[in-house]
């Protein structure tokens, strides 16, 4: 490929896949790029830790002069389109810049100048701007007023919601097109009001201005950026359950709207969170609050399959540490739950993931049908953003994720190419006829709650 601008949205091409996968037509986005351990940049500027154990880099052996391509795409879904009422969504987590530098051990391959704010807002705001997205929901965003400035002029209004923790400032922030739809009811979250930390989150209720066959229809947005820690589950399941009652309520309010919930739930397609998103409950005793999550299992060392040998001694000795830290405390269990008494955690909406609607092949899927990954530094190489939907809306394409060994090429991220440690998600919905819209946007447990079992039908 003779392409070589900074930015991946170069070109595009559509095209019918002929691989393995005989039910999706793709559409590519791409670009050639260099390797990021950019030999002009002085050494001085990789990390390389100060202790004497050799660190894991992936990109050690990786030829300096050897292009890489880039490319992510479109997957069309293989079921006929509902309605030509179309809309498109974006999720991106666009690493705060402080972040970026107050954690910069997580990047030890990457060169400083693709660190820098500049560099990386001008990367994403040119993504964003490529897709033409009709709603965008960025998280961890500590300098909002510098994607005002360039996407008003693109046509978008915003909101935003920032958290204080410390010394620490980012948030949430939503833009929408403001010609196309009109914001009739929006709420800032704060989960320290409710004892869940000082994460943020935001749901706007739209209203489209042009529609073609329903003039009545309208649409909810959710938007959060879920605690890290992963040690907290508890109140990762308190966050979710929170965000999806409020979401439940404005639904409802407004004559059972479809939902659409866009984030970074900082959980594993794996995980027991993941279980609760998907299955709307969760016996929260069948599992260990300080593995909920499924965020230990993803180390780049893990996920590429180096760290082979692992004593039977040391594998006995974590699941003994585990039986210890799974006991639940009546505090925790009502973080989790929202009550005391209660061990099973329900979630007030019925939702599905889009990525894992919309098939592809398994160079970027895995668990669940989930992309591989949507994130990736020195500690980290996994999926943890997502975006949820109701009845009410399908998916009738998204833009695929990377496969692993391109990420593995990279080395990390950000890169030239890629502002942000993680992949933006985006997805184009469809409304589905009004007949499918109602009670389905909401679920109440049927099934024996306490008889849950995990996939290999033993206690967590």
């Amino acid at each position: 490929m003779g392409c070589h601008t900074a930015s991946w949205l170069c070109a595009q091409a559509a095209a019918t896949a002929t691989g393995s996968s005989e039910f999706y037509k793709s559409t590519t986005i791409f670009c050639c790029i260099n390797s990021p351990a950019d030999s002009s940049q002085p050494s001085s500027l990789v990390s390389t830790g100060s202790s004497g154990r050799r660190r894991y880099n992936p990109g050690r052996n990786r030829p300096l002069d050897q292009p890489r391509e880039i490319a992510r795409h479109w997957i069309d879904s293989d079921h006929p389109f509902p309605s030509q009422e179309t809309f498109r969504v974006v999720s991106y987590n666009i690493l705060a810049d402080r972040n970026a530098f107050k954690y910069r051990d997580l990047y030890p391959n990457v060169p400083f100048s693709y660190m820098k704010w500049d560099h990386r807002r001008r990367l994403m705001c040119n993504e964003i701007i490529g897709w033409n997205p009709d709603i965008v929901c960025l998280q961890e965003v500590d300098k909002y007023v510098d994607f005002v400035s360039i996407l008003e002029k693109e046509g978008y209004a915003g909101s935003y919601k920032d958290e204080r923790t410390g010394e620490t400032v980012d948030g949430c922030a939503m833009f929408w097109k403001a010609e196309k739809f009109r914001l009739l009811e929006g709420e800032s979250i704060e989960f320290k009001q409710y004892g869940l930390r000082d994460n943020v989150a935001q749901l706007s209720l739209f209203e489209p201005k042009q529609m073609c066959e329903d003039e009545s229809r309208k649409l909810l947005i959710g938007n959060i950026h879920v605690l890290y820690n992963p040690s907290r589950g508890d109140v990762k399941l308190g966050q979710i359950r929170f965000l999806s009652s409020r979401a439940r309520f404005l639904a409802e309010k407004w004559g059972n709207v479809p939902v659409v919930l866009a984030g970074d739930f900082n959980s594993t397609p794996q995980s027991a969170v993941y279980r609760f998103l998907s299955s709307s409950k969760l016996n929260i005793m069948l599992y260990d609050r300080r593995e909920l999550s499924g965020q230990r299992n993803c180390h780049p060392a893990q996920v590429f399959d180096i760290e082979r040998e692992i004593s039977s001694s040391l594998i006995l000795m974590d699941r003994w540490c585990k039986l210890l830290k799974g006991c639940w405390t009546g505090e925790e269990v009502k973080v989790a739950t929202g009550n005391a008494d209660c061990h099973v955690a329900v979630l007030p909406l019925k939702l599905k993931s889009s990525y894992a609607t919309v098939k592809s092949s398994t160079r970027t899927r895995g668990f669940k049908g989930e992309p591989l990954a949507t994130s990736y530094h020195s500690k980290f190489l996994g999926t943890v953003d997502y975006l949820w939907y109701s009845d009410g809306v399908v998916p009738t394409r998204v833009l695929d994720t990377l496969p692993i060994d391109i990420l593995r090429g990279l080395g990390g991220l950000p890169c030239r190419e890629v502002g942000s440690d993680h992949l933006a998600l985006v997805c184009e919905f469809a409304f589905t006829p009004n007949k499918e819209e109602g009670n389905s946007t909401t679920c109440m447990a049927t099934s024996d709650p306490a008889s849950e079992e995990d996939d290999n039908g033993t206690l967590m």
